[in-house]
């Protein structure tokens, strides 16, 4: 029995780790003109650059999320710089969601809410 235990102890441990949960929840600073992320379980995301709202669908896999197509506004704000809506992939580090461009160029971070 504790053999039994053990075995769907250690499948959900390892199911959890490769759901992506980590990308969940909300990334970023509610505050107007800062960049705000959030994604769902399903890969479902929506946030802000800081001035153009953003909005899709990536995927989640392994230590990856990977932006899909999104619909983004491109309207100019004084003072912000819209590096958001260059998101191609990204990582959890710890807190912090580290963004890239496609080429892998680091891009941005947003911190963990």
């Amino acid at each position: 029995m504790a053999v039994v235990v053990m075995a769907i102890l250690a499948v959900s441990a390892i199911t959890g780790c490769s759901s992506g949960s980590s990308f969940t929840g909300s990334w970023g600073d509610d505050a107007p003109g800062e960049p705000s992320l959030r994604i769902e379980s399903d890969g479902a995301f929506s946030g802000t650059d800081g001035c153009n709202p953003l909005k899709g669908t990536g995927t989640i896999s392994g230590d990856t999320f990977t932006f899909g197509p999104f619909a983004s506004t491109l309207k100019a704000c004084e003072g912000v710089t819209p590096w958001l809506n260059l998101a191609s992939t990204a990582k959890v580090d710890g807190d912090t969601l580290v963004v890239y461009r496609t080429g892998g160029d680091e891009i941005g971070t947003l911190e963990k809410r």
